[in-house]
C-alpha cells in the first residue's frame, strides 16, 4: 500500500479506500504559501495513481478551510517576478490536477474558504460546507484578477449574473446561502459536517471504482474544456494586475492594518 511522505504543509491520511488531504497551516488559517502550492501540485497526481484509493476528501486543519494566499508572504515577494510566474504555473497545474484526479474529490468546508481556498473547494466534485462557513473570492480586494480559477468556476456553477456580483465585489456567501443557490452541494450544521462527508465518501468508496471514475471524467469534460480555452488568458490578466500599483497598495495596507488608498493604476 502506497505511503505518502515528504509533505509538511498538508497531511495525507488513509481510512480504507478513502484518502483525506488536510491543509495544515492552522496558525495562518491554512493560507497558501509556495511550499503548500508545490505540495498540492504534487499530491493530486500521486493520489490519482494510488490503486487502493476510491475517493478523496479535502479539508482544512482547525477552524478554517483556507484563507487563500498568505498576505505576508505575498508582500515579501512583491518584486520576485520569477516566483510569481512559478506560482502561476503551479496554479494552472493544480487546477488541471484536481479536474483530472481519477477519484471523486469531496471538499469538506469546515470554515472560511477564501481566494484560492474557495477555488479549491468549488473545483471539487462534491462540496459540503458548514452552514456558517464564509465562501468568498477576494482577489479584487487585494488588487488582483481572480485568474487562478475563480473566473472559470463561479460562472460555470451559478451563471454569469450571480458570479459577477461575488467576483466583482469579493462579497462572502455563507455555506447555507451557497447551497441554496447551487454554488455548493450541501450545507449542514457544524456538528453534522464530519458524519455527512464520511457518509458520502463511504457510499462512493463502496461503488464500482471504474464506473465512478469514468463518470467523473465524463462530467468534467465540459469543465476541462473551459480551462483549456480560458486559463492561459486568466493567468495573464492576473499577472497584469499583480504588476499594478493598486495591488502593491492593497498588500501593504493589509499588512500595515490601514485603509488602502487606490489610484486606479
Amino acid at each position: 500500500m502506497h505511503v505518502y511522505e515528504g509533505y509538511e504543509t498538508i497531511k495525507i491520511t488513509r481510512e480504507g479506500k478513502i484518502i483525506t488531504i488536510t491543509l495544515n497551516r492552522p496558525e495562518v488559517m491554512n493560507a497558501t504559501n509556495p511550499q503548500m502550492h508545490q505540495e498540492l501540485e504534487r499530491a493530486f497526481p500521486e493520489i490519482g495513481r494510488d490503486p487502493d484509493c476510491n475517493v478523496v476528501i479535502l479539508t482544512g486543519e482547525g477552524r478554517c478551510f483556507s484563507a487563500g494566499g498568505d498576505i505576508v508572504d505575498m508582500r515579501d515577494r512583491l518584486d520576485d517576478h520569477v516566483r510569481w510566474l512559478e506560482a502561476m504555473r503551479e496554479a494552472r497545474a493544480i487546477l488541471y490536477n484536481v479536474v483530472d484526479l481519477p477519484q471523486p474529490l469531496i471538499c469538506k468546508v469546515n470554515g472560511a474558504a477564501t481566494g484560492l481556498g474557495s477555488t479549491l473547494a468549488l473545483f471539487s466534485d462534491i462540496i459540503v460546507a458548514k452552514d456558517t462557513a464564509k465562501i468568498a473570492d477576494t482577489h479584487v480586494n487585494v488588487g488582483l484578477v481572480a485568474g487562478d480559477g475563480g473566473a472559470v468556476i463561479w460562472p460555470a456553477i451559478i451563471g454569469h449574473a450571480r458570479a459577477k456580483l461575488y467576483l466583482l465585489t469579493g462579497k462572502p456567501i455563507t455555506g447555507k446561502e451557497a447551497a441554496e443557490i447551487g454554488l455548493i452541494t450541501e450545507a449542514v450544521p457544524a456538528e453534522a459536517l464530519d458524519a455527512r462527508v464520511q457518509e458520502i465518501a463511504e457510499t462512493i468508496a463502496a461503488l464500482p471504482a471504474v464506473a465512478v471514475k469514468l463518470t467523473k471524467k465524463s462530467i468534467n469534460m465540459d469543465l476541462r474544456q473551459k480551462l483549456d480555452t480560458m486559463i492561459e488568458a486568466h493567468l495573464g490578466y492576473e499577472t497584469m494586475s499583480h504588476l499594478s500599483l493598486d495591488h502593491r497598495e492593497a498588500i501593504n495596507a493589509f499588512a500595515d492594518k490601514r485603509t488602502p488608498v487606490f489610484t486606479g493604476k
